[in-house]
């Protein structure tokens, strides 16, 4: 018997990350101790999102303030039109 098999027993019954691939099935990769994600799919020391969740800025299209601009923008170009019709 070779020394493979009794070394890869650990490996085999240790749990499995709990993450869906992009296939559908399950990530088939051992968790990381402690955690129910492989090293891939969030179990690494400092993976995650950064403090303060500076992902989600804001881009400024769809403030308060711009969404009313556009309306006054719109508001002014039906104006125009109706104007130009008036005037044919």
């Amino acid at each position: 018997m070779s020394d493979h098999a009794r070394l890869t027993a650990p490996m085999l019954s240790s749990p499995r990350c709990g993450a869906k691939i992009r296939s559908g099935g399950a990530c088939r990769a051992p968790a990381v101790r402690g955690k129910t994600r492989c090293r891939m799919h969030g179990g690494a020391p400092g993976s995650g999102p950064p403090s303060g969740n500076r992902n989600a800025r804001k881009h400024g299209l769809f403030t308060r303030d711009a969404i009313a601009e556009r309306k006054q923008v719109q508001a002014l170009l039906g104006e125009a039109r109706r104007m130009l019709r008036e005037m044919k």
